[in-house]
C-alpha cells in the first residue's frame, strides 16, 4: 500500500504540470479555435523567468571585508550580492533563497505581455486558416523561441533550487498511519501540487462566477450571437490568450526546482500535453484537468521497476497507449463535446 501511495504522489506533481499546460491549451482552443503548438514554449519562458530573476538577485559586486583577511593579514575582497548590500545580509539572503516563488510576480506580467503579443502579432491572422496551418506556424514559433533561449542561456540545464525551507522531505506515511520512513516525499513536489490546485480552481472560478467569464463561456458556445449583442468578444478572447499564457508560465516557474530548465523543456511537455488535451476531449476544460492527473499517475506507476521489468520501456509509451485505447472507445475523449474538430 505504501508503494501505491508513493506512486500516486509521484503522479500528482507530474500530472499537475500536464493539467496546467493542457488547461491553457484548451482555453486557447475553446475560445479562439487555434491549435497552439507554441504553448510548450510559454511553459519554457515561465521557467526561464525563474532563472532570470535568480540571476538578477544574485548579481554581485566586489567589496572589501575588513573582518576577513588573507594569510598576510590583508583584508579580503568578497563578492556581495546587491540585494544583501541594500537590504542587509539576512533579508538579502532570504530574497535570493525565495527567488523561485518571487518569480511569480515577474512571470505574470511577462507572460500576459507575451501572450498578447503572440495573439495580436501572429495568431489572429490564422483564425480562419486550417488547423494544419495553425500547427505549422505555431510549431515554427516554438522552435524560434527555443533557439532564442538557447542562444541566451546555453544548451545545458540550469539548476534552480527551491527555497531552503522546502528542500527537504516529509514523512508522509506517518500522516496516514504507516510506520515512520515508509513514505518519504519532497516538500516542493507537494507545494507544486497545491499550487496547481489553486491555479486550476482560480481559473474555473473566474470563468464560472464572473461576468467576464460568463461572457467568454457564452462566446465559446456561440461567438456570432454574442457579437450581435454588441459585445467585443475578440478583446475578451485576446485576454483569455494572455490568461492561458500566464497559466503555462506559472506552471513553468514553479516546476524549475523539480526539473532544471533547458531550452527544449517546452517541447518535452508540449507533445504529452496535447495528448492530455485529446484524451480529455478537445475544448473541455474539466476533461483536460482530469486527463492530466490520470495520465500523470499512470505514467508514475509505469515507471516502477517492477513494471518495467515485465514490460521494458512501458513508462515511455504508456500515455500514448492509453490515448489510443480511450480514443478507440470514446472518439471525443473522456469529456469531449459533440462537433468539436469533427467537421
Amino acid at each position: 500500500m505504501d508503494a501505491i501511495i508513493l506512486q500516486i504522489l509521484n503522479g500528482l506533481d507530474k500530472g499537475s504540470a500536464y493539467a496546467l499546460i493542457a488547461l491553457g491549451l484548451t482555453l486557447i482552443f475553446g475560445t479562439l479555435g487555434v491549435v497552439n503548438f507554441a504553448h510548450g514554449a510559454l511553459f519554457m519562458i515561465g521557467a526561464f523567468c525563474s532563472v532570470t530573476l535568480q540571476r538578477m538577485l544574485s548579481t554581485s559586486f566586489e567589496m572589501v571585508d575588513e573582518t576577513q583577511t588573507d594569510f598576510l593579514g590583508n583584508p579580503l575582497k568578497v563578492e556581495t550580492p546587491y540585494v544583501e548590500a541594500w537590504f542587509g545580509p539576512e533579508v538579502g539572503a532570504a530574497i535570493i533563497d525565495w527567488s523561485v516563488p518571487l518569480a511569480i510576480f515577474l512571470a505574470i506580467p511577462v507572460m500576459i505581455a507575451v501572450g498578447f503579443a503572440m495573439e495580436r502579432g501572429l495568431i489572429k491572422h490564422f483564425y480562419k486558416r486550417p488547423h494544419a496551418d495553425q500547427i505549422l506556424v505555431t510549431f515554427g514559433l516554438a522552435i524560434v523561441i527555443g533557439e532564442i533561449i538557447k542562444a541566451n542561456f546555453g544548451a545545458n540545464p540550469i539548476s534552480t533550487p527551491a527555497p531552503e525551507a522546502f528542500r527537504g522531505a516529509m514523512d508522509f506515511g506517518v500522516l496516514l498511519g504507516f510506520e515512520p520512513n515508509t513514505i518519504i516525499y519532497p516538500y516542493w513536489r507537494l507545494v507544486y501540487f497545491l499550487f496547481a490546485i489553486v491555479i486550476i480552481a482560480s481559473v474555473f472560478a473566474f470563468l464560472q462566477f464572473t461576468t467576464f467569464g460568463m461572457v467568454v463561456r457564452a462566446g465559446m458556445a456561440d461567438r456570432e450571437t454574442v457579437g450581435l449583442l454588441g459585445i467585443d468578444i475578440d478583446k475578451r478572447f485576446t485576454f483569455m490568450f494572455g490568461l492561458a499564457a500566464a497559466v503555462a508560465g506559472l506552471a513553468g516557474v514553479m516546476y524549475t526546482p523539480i526539473l532544471s530548465p533547458h531550452y527544449n523543456i517546452g517541447m518535452d511537455f508540449l507533445v504529452l500535453s496535447f495528448v492530455v488535451v485529446v484524451v480529455g476531449g478537445m475544448g473541455s476544460l474539466p476533461g483536460a484537468v482530469l486527463a492530466g492527473f490520470v495520465l500523470g499517475i499512470l505514467q508514475s506507476f509505469a515507471s516502477m521497476n517492477e513494471v518495467k521489468a515485465i514490460l521494458p520501456g512501458i513508462d515511455q509509451i504508456i500515455i500514448y497507449l492509453v490515448a489510443i485505447i480511450i480514443l478507440l472507445t470514446r472518439p471525443r475523449g473522456l469529456m469531449g463535446r459533440k462537433g468539436v474538430m469533427e467537421e
